[in-house]
């Protein structure tokens, strides 16, 4: 199954550029797993989106389908098939 992943201009660098990555992932993938791919696909995404234990970042907010993941599982997460998982890491300023 096919999913969608959308960089922020932040992070497309280090996808070589890439606004949009398409991720192949067996059915029923959490979206840890989306995850894993896409940093197969571009390891350096991999510590812009997780922390050393394997966890996201606090500052980085990840949507799938619209719900922000925190809020429908983290990680483990149901990922449907030809979801669209947007990368939004936090920005400060003042």
């Amino acid at each position: 199954m096919r999913v969608t992943v959308h960089l922020p201009g932040l992070l497309r660098a280090d996808a070589g550029g890439a606004a949009h990555v398409p991720v192949e992932v067996s059915d029923g993938t959490q979206l840890g797993g989306v995850l894993d791919e896409l940093t197969t696909l571009h390891p350096g995404l991999d510590r812009r989106i997780r922390d050393e234990q394997g966890q996201l970042r606090r500052y980085v907010n990840v949507f799938v389908n619209g719900d922000e993941c925190r809020a429908i599982g983290g990680l483990d997460a149901k990922v449907p098939e030809d979801a669209d998982v947007r990368l939004l890491p936090s920005v400060a300023g003042g």
